[in-house]
């Protein structure tokens, strides 16, 4: 019976190694890259970025809200460039304002690509071109500046063609 229980064991705390064993190879063959795109320890997670959208007649239509992630070449490299941050999103800030970020034809929409390539650009004229190995926009979420239709502003009176509103009657009761 110990024998079966000692075999039982075995078995069991074989296959977890089995399956660690296969995540490693897979990581090996996939370059050392985990999911969010270089080795462990190069991603950079950027703060968001605060973008003007412009409407088709050049006025304010509302924000682009990106995030991004800068992957460095090494260990050492991301280091610097976490220490940079600051200064790379102040080139981000800059850029985005003084250039549109939406596609030609579509003012809401986001040129994803030219804006990786000019953010890029800035990013490695911060902390240096040989650092930064790529750049990858994460999430772009678009807020209109007028979302809806206005509502009624508090303590502005109503069109002189509404019915008065009548108060609420007091409850009867206990």
């Amino acid at each position: 019976m110990q024998r079966l229980l000692v075999l039982a064991f075995l078995l069991a705390s074989a296959v977890p190694l089995s399956a660690a064993e296969e995540t490693h190879a897979k990581a090996e063959a996939h370059g050392k890259e985990d999911a969010k795109g270089g080795a462990p320890g190069t991603n950079i997670d950027m703060p968001f970025l605060m973008a003007p959208m412009t409407g088709a007649d050049g006025k304010l239509s509302g924000y682009a809200y990106i995030s991004s992630r800068l992957t460095a070449n090494s260990d050492a490299s991301a280091n610097q460039v976490r220490d940079k941050i600051a200064f790379i999103q102040d080139a981000f800030v800059r850029d985005v304002n003084a250039k549109e970020i939406a596609t030609s034809g579509d003012p809401v929409t986001v040129d994803n690509a030219a804006l990786q390539v000019r953010l890029l650009a800035d990013a490695r004229n911060v902390v240096g071109a040989s650092k930064l190995v790529s750049i990858a926009i994460t999430q772009v979420q678009i807020a209109p500046l007028h979302p809806g239709p206005v509502t009624a502003v508090a303590g502005q009176p109503p069109p002189a063609d509404s019915p008065p509103v009548q108060p609420a009657k007091p409850a009867h009761g206990h």
